[in-house]
């Protein structure tokens, strides 16, 4: 599959909770300068930035043991949230969304499908859809029954077969067959909500945007940046945080950082490189050793969820369905 030419968070149909690691949508303190910057281990097949190379650098603002993270100001808040961001661009150059596509009709069939269920089962799935129905055309005028055993793998397959058909159907009746450039025309789409719409817009068209996803919000409420629960309120508030031109990648880096360490049950905090940064340091395993178990895709020696990774991805590729 090509590399798409704006990367951007790949999420499930709106209205759907997914599954952990699909794209769309927790305490003793212990001294954070425990936290290692090279939190991949001997497990890591090639390095991953510099932040994997080099100590953490001691936080400005430490949690105090017993007292939790002190207050600061919203100046503080902005400088620390930047300095975050920049140290997960070192550890993550290569991050990227992690659905397969090669236009923006794959994505957008790609994102439906994988609400309540992980990337990796949605792109082991797509390549015999996309075989069988290339284009919206194609699509609009499937046998329902016939998808519905294609997308099986998936989950709610005759939701989501019921949702792309009619997205297609409208494709081809209102756009031309094309999947339109604009937020207030995606999201008049069958299945497809401001979020689904963000993450066509990202990765297609060059669009900045912040996708809130489940890893995406428990992570900025972890670091404090927004107290806010619903996405749309999340997504406004770490908007006014950074510059538009991050929007994109910031959303690829904590979403990644989510999946591979700062896991929802149990983070990594001890194998965490931005761990002195971080207000909930200690919700997680804080030794090393153990910590460093925990991490998850190319960070763990695994493979990823994408069959057909970006070039600059260190991880190896994801097995197709029924080959492991």
């Amino acid at each position: 599959m090509s590399k798409s030419p704006v990367r951007a968070q790949a999420k499930g149909a709106d209205g759907v909770s997914e599954g952990r690691d699909s794209a769309v949508g927790e305490q003793g303190v212990i001294s954070p300068e425990k936290a290692t910057k090279r939190p991949m281990g001997k497990s890591m097949e090639k390095p991953v930035g510099k932040s994997a190379r080099k100590p953490a650098a001691k936080a400005t603002v430490k949690a105090a043991a017993g007292s939790g993270w002190k207050p600061e100001s919203r100046l503080a808040m902005v400088r620390r949230a930047r300095k975050i961001n920049r140290e997960l661009a070192e550890l993550y150059p290569y991050a990227h969304p992690e659905l397969d596509f090669r236009n923006p009709f794959e994505l957008l069939v790609a994102t439906v499908l994988s609400a309540q269920t992980t990337d990796l089962r949605v792109n082991q799935t797509t390549p015999a859809l996309f075989a069988a129905y290339p284009t919206p055309e194609d699509m609009a005028a499937a046998v329902p029954e016939e998808m519905e055993e294609l997308i099986r793998p998936t989950g709610f397959f005759r939701a989501k077969t019921k949702s792309l058909i009619g997205l297609s159907a409208a494709l081809r009746d209102n756009y031309g067959g094309e999947v339109p450039g604009r937020l207030a025309d995606l999201v008049k789409l069958p299945g497809v909500g401001r979020k689904t719409a963000n993450v066509v817009l990202g990765n297609a068209f060059g669009v900045p945007g912040i996708t809130v996803d489940t890893h995406f919000g428990r992570l900025v409420r972890r670091w404090k940046w927004t107290e806010q629960e619903d996405p749309e309120k999340v997504e406004a508030e770490i908007a006014t945080i950074f510059p538009k031109s991050e929007w994109t990648m910031l959303s690829h880096r904590v979403v990644f950082h989510g999946r591979r360490i700062c896991h929802a049950r149990k983070p990594a905090c001890g194998a965490c490189p931005i761990a002195p940064l971080c207000p909930a340091y200690g919700e997680g395993e804080t030794d090393p050793e153990k910590a460093r178990k925990l991490l998850k895709y190319e960070m763990g020696g695994q493979p990823g969820q994408r069959l057909s990774p970006p070039a600059d991805y260190p991880g190896r590729p994801a097995p197709a369905l029924g080959a492991g």
